[in-house]
């Protein structure tokens, strides 16, 4: 990881910022509490600061390496007392020999530097100690800020993962029932046995096109349901018929896409093949509050002897529901005497 306060400009100019304050209280300090001379003042401040400005800068380094993932806690106290020990020591020491040789400081303020050497010293252990906390703070806070970068990328894979497993979850007794249903229809009814071939043709295409896009308009998917009716139309001839009450403002909303299979699946499976009578498969779409609610209403037999099913369908709806928009109350199912209800909630602002 490279040192943030060089890697950001906005950080190194708040580092040379919080620099030029100390420097400030360095000179405030010596030159009108210690009644210091003003160009000495601003020479030792200048001097000691920009020192421990680099020295600041450097103990990244170290501070990455001495980790709380590869030490214990009692290595990593002893590991700085002794690193702020010999980091003080140099920045004093350098400073007093950059104050001497190269500015000449003589008399009085020489006597002064040597006098204040044990405070600048415990100063500097101060500086170290206040440089290496921000430093761990940084490096914990962006490891954690990765961490939940990371955690929100899996989460997202994994439920895209799981979308793209519930949205390929085609019902296999559809397909082999249309292919069994061809095959006779074959011998009995080639006209109608192509037609079932195109249709079933059809219906696979856009399933296998469209699964890949999360959403669709709902038009697009009643145009999909309707391709299924049809296919059924011809296996079941005039066993059903289909009415929705849609209008137009809710044929471009955007709802997940094959989200209305199974809905139909169920209400051929348990309305229309169990029942004797004709069975009205009724489609109603309309907005309400803040949702779109789509209504899959059937006829069912109630005195019929009920195909228990593997119940793939509606719990693939519920929770497929729940992963796009996070909620786990967005399908609801009424059984009432002899109609089927199901009731899909899509929010017009989800996710």
């Amino acid at each position: 990881m490279i040192n943030p306060f060089i890697k950001s400009t906005n950080r190194f100019s708040t580092y040379l910022f919080i620099w030029l304050a100390v420097s400030a209280v360095h000179l405030f300090t010596l030159y009108i509490i210690l009644g210091m001379n003003f160009y000495y003042a601003l020479a030792d401040s200048l001097v000691f600061n920009i020192l421990y400005l680099g020295i600041g800068l450097s103990l990244w380094y170290p501070t990455k390496f001495i980790s709380f993932e590869n030490y214990t806690l009692l290595k990593i106290f002893i590991n700085h007392i002794l690193a702020a020990i010999v980091t003080s020591g140099a920045w004093v020491l350098l400073g007093y020999f950059a104050m001497l040789n190269v500015l000449g400081v003589e008399g009085d303020q020489k006597d002064f530097l040597y006098q204040s050497l044990v405070w600048r010293f415990l100063i500097g252990i101060l500086f170290y100690s206040i440089i290496v906390s921000l430093n761990y703070v940084i490096i914990y806070y962006t490891n954690f800020q990765e961490k939940i970068l990371k955690e929100s990328e899996l989460k997202a894979l994994v439920k895209e993962s799981e979308l793209k497993t519930l949205k390929y979850q085609i019902n296999p007794h559809f397909v082999f029932n249309s292919l069994n249903s061809i095959s006779s229809l074959t011998i009995s009814d080639p006209k109608k046995a192509q037609e079932m071939t195109i249709k079933l043709s059809s219906f696979l295409r856009y399933t296998l096109s469209k699964n890949e896009k999360q959403k669709h308009k709902l038009s697009d998917e009643i145009d999909n349901v309707k391709l299924y009716l049809d296919i059924e139309k011809i296996r079941f001839s005039d066993k059903f018929k289909y009415v929705e009450e849609i209008t137009d403002e809710c044929k471009s909303i955007e709802v997940p896409s094959m989200i209305l299979q199974p809905l139909f699946e169920n209400a051929i499976k348990h309305g229309v093949y169990e029942s004797v009578d004709k069975v009205i498969i009724k489609l109603i779409c309309k907005e309400e509050d803040d949702y779109l609610k789509i209504i899959v209403e059937n006829e069912f037999d109630p005195e019929a002897v009920s195909k228990k099913g593997e119940g793939i369908g509606l719990s693939n709806i519920q929770n497929r529901l729940k992963l796009i928009y996070n909620q786990d109350n967005l399908l609801t199912i009424r059984k009432s005497e002899n109609i089927f209800k199901a009731n899909i909630y899509i929010p017009l602002h989800g996710a």
